[in-house]
């Protein structure tokens, strides 16, 4: 049961059309997708950028873990997952380094659960067999109104109970009328969740915030710069509607400073930021012994089985972009949730017909 290759392929996905968001305008999702191989079974997994930023770079770190994971016994998981921590201290334990770790870890997962045959939620413990899903990646802060009201209305016919749009404006009636808007076009029935991808200052967010109270929403996210998690716990506390964050800190070190501070109602801990599932699990845990609610960010294939794993995971995010490169998809239940897969794994495998059209 020992690694036997480490293989890396590199992908451009292009958007449909480019999103402008609050740092810049995405064209295209560029990620490497990482297989790991034994004798008798392969595991995948997957890391992305954003306009392919320093993919390479990436790249390099992921195969200067290369030496680290071949010949290794994958029942010594552990013992390899400790070892490159040690390894990262002189670098730092946060940035390129856990996101190589995680394009590793997430593919030791999905090789170690296909070797016993299980997926990945029946390795850890299943706790819930399906999960609620929000959709992301629309209703951006640069659609008119109309076309925000036609947009949302576009993803509840598809089927979508909860649905994310962007804040961000500069004056706080805009966003408050863009969220009236959106309101009134779904009805009181769909879950809506806002988020102002960092854009607001304290006192403007607690202004914006107390003047959507009204419309119920999920939650606010990411009101203030990531890493102001003092500011974020001042909004938190001020007011009703919850603040989620989180998806921007890296390892369970951040998280663990989030939940000191009271920061967020809600943690949305993102796959590679934490360095891999095995991180992830980590502070699901140390959330759930704070009371505080879990709703992973992005990677829904294998977000989705470990928050089947999670007493306290609220939601798995949706963002289409990277579902052309899997063999299975994701299918809403009639009340929005989505099935845990039960196939051994991930329950997602990559297409590799379809892989071959996004290669570099």
């Amino acid at each position: 049961m020992k690694v036997k290759s480490l293989q890396i392929q590199a992908v451009k996905v292009p958007l449909d059309k480019p999103i402008p968001s609050g740092k810049m305008v995405i064209h295209s999702a560029d990620a490497l997708l990482i297989t790991l191989r034994t004798n008798e079974h392969f595991g995948e997994g997957m890391v992305f950028t954003l306009n392919g930023v320093r993919l390479n770079l990436i790249r390099e770190m992921i195969l200067s873990l290369e030496s680290l994971i071949i010949d290794r016994d994958i029942r010594m998981h552990g013992e390899w997952i400790a070892q490159v921590w040690r390894e990262l201290v002189f670098l730092g334990q946060r940035g390129v380094g856990a996101i190589a770790l995680s394009a590793i870890d997430s593919a030791l997962w999905d090789l170690k659960a296909k070797h016993a045959d299980q997926n990945v939620s029946q390795l850890i413990g299943v706790v819930k067999t399906t999960i609620p899903m929000y959709r992301s990646g629309s209703l951006r802060l640069s659609a008119s109104i109309p076309e925000l009201q036609n947009e949302a209305q576009a993803l509840v016919k598809e089927g979508f109970k909860a649905i994310k749009m962007s804040l961000g404006s500069k004056k706080i009636a805009d966003d408050v009328a863009r969220v009236k808007a959106v309101r009134q076009a779904i009805g009181d029935g769909i879950e809506l969740m806002t988020d102002c991808n960092q854009q607001l200052t304290v006192s403007h967010a607690i202004r914006l915030g107390r003047q959507l109270e009204e419309f119920q929403l999920a939650w606010i996210e990411e009101p203030v710069i990531f890493n102001d998690h003092h500011g974020e716990a001042q909004i938190a506390a001020a007011l009703d509607t919850p603040i989620a964050s989180g998806e921007n800190e890296f390892t369970a070190l951040g998280m663990i400073e989030m939940i000191d501070k009271k920061s967020a109602d809600i943690l949305m801990p993102d796959l590679q930021r934490m360095g891999g599932p095995t991180e992830l699990l980590k502070v699901a845990h140390l959330a759930q012994a704070a009371n505080i609610a879990i709703a992973p960010h992005l990677f829904t294939q294998m977000s989705l089985p470990l928050a089947a794993t999670m007493t306290n995971a609220i939601f798995v995010e949706y963002m289409p972009w990277f579902s052309p490169l899997y063999q299975e998809q994701l299918i809403l239940n009639p009340d929005g949730t989505v099935n845990v897969p039960t196939t051994p794994g991930w329950g997602f495998n990559f297409d590799q017909k379809a892989v071959q059209q996004f290669l570099y």
